[in-house]
C-alpha cells in the first residue's frame, strides 16, 4: 500500500465538480506548484514553474498599474467637479463687491485653498475705501508688480499659471496670513486690450498642495473663465 496520504472522497468530488474554484485561487495554485516543484527534486528546471511565476510577477504590475490609473482617473474627475462647481458659484452674484467677498470665502472653500487673492494693477495705487471693504481679497499694485511676483528674479516667466511651494509668502498679497502659506497657484489674468493685466493668487498651507509637477489644464480653465467675468465687471 503507498504511504501517500488519500484525498477524502467529498473533497475530491467538490474539486472534480468545480475545478474553477481552484484555478481562480492564486494561494491555493501557488501551494499545487510549490507541491510539484517539490516532488521533481532540486536536480529538475521546472520551466513551466518559472514562466508561471514570472507571468504572476506581470499580472501584479498590471494590477498596480490598474488601480494607479483608476484612482488617478478618480481623483480627476473629483477635481473637474470642484473647479465646475467654483465657477458657478462665481457665476452667482449680480454686484461686484459680493463677487469678490464670495471668491475668498465660499469659491475658497469649495476649491479646498486656504486663500484666495486678487491683485489688480493700477497707475493709482493710493488706499481706496472700496478697496478696504474687502478683507484683504483684492490688493491693487503698481504697474509691473504682477510680473516681477512671478518672475521673482528668475527670468522670464510667460506661463498662464505658476505652481510653486513658498517659504516667505507674500505678505502684501496674503496679509497675515502670510505666516503659514507654504505652496500658491498663480493664475495671470488677461483683461483685454489696453487694461493692465491681473493675477488670481490660490495659497494654501500644505506645501505639497501645489507642485510644479501637478497639472496646471483645470486652473487655466478657471482662469479663463475668471478673467472674462471681470472683463464685464470692469467694462
Amino acid at each position: 500500500m503507498s504511504g501517500q496520504p488519500k484525498i477524502e472522497d467529498a473533497l475530491r468530488k467538490t474539486i472534480m465538480s468545480q475545478p474553477d474554484v481552484i484555478l481562480d485561487d492564486q494561494d491555493v495554485m501557488q501551494a499545487l506548484v510549490a507541491a510539484n516543484e517539490k516532488s521533481m527534486g532540486g536536480n529538475i528546471i521546472d520551466l513551466r514553474g518559472i514562466a508561471m511565476e514570472r507571468l504572476e510577477a506581470r499580472l501584479d504590475r498590471l494590477e498596480d498599474t490598474h488601480r494607479s490609473v483608476i484612482a488617478a482617473a478618480y481623483e480627476n474627475l473629483a477635481g473637474t467637479n470642484q473647479v465646475h462647481r467654483a465657477i458657478l458659484r462665481l457665476l452667482d452674484p449680480v454686484e461686484f463687491e459680493t463677487f469678490l467677498r464670495d471668491l475668498g470665502g465660499e469659491v475658497a472653500e469649495i476649491l479646498r485653498v486656504d486663500a484666495i487673492k486678487l491683485v489688480l494693477e493700477s497707475v493709482q495705487c493710493e488706499a481706496d475705501p472700496a478697496v478696504a471693504r474687502l478683507d484683504g481679497v483684492l490688493n491693487v499694485a503698481a504697474p509691473g508688480f504682477i510680473e516681477s511676483y512671478l518672475n521673482d528674479g528668475r527670468g522670464d516667466n510667460s506661463r498662464q499659471v505658476t505652481l510653486r511651494q513658498v517659504q516667505d509668502a507674500s505678505p502684501f498679497i496674503y496679509g497675515q496670513q502670510a505666516d503659514w502659506i507654504r505652496s500658491e497657484a498663480a493664475l495671470r489674468l488677461d483683461f483685454g486690450e489696453g487694461r493692465l493685466p491681473g493675477l488670481l493668487v490660490m495659497g494654501a498651507e500644505d506645501p505639497h498642495h501645489f507642485t510644479p509637477q501637478h497639472g496646471t489644464d483645470l486652473l487655466a480653465f478657471f482662469a479663463g473663465v475668471f478673467e472674462r467675468a471681470m472683463r464685464r465687471w470692469l467694462s
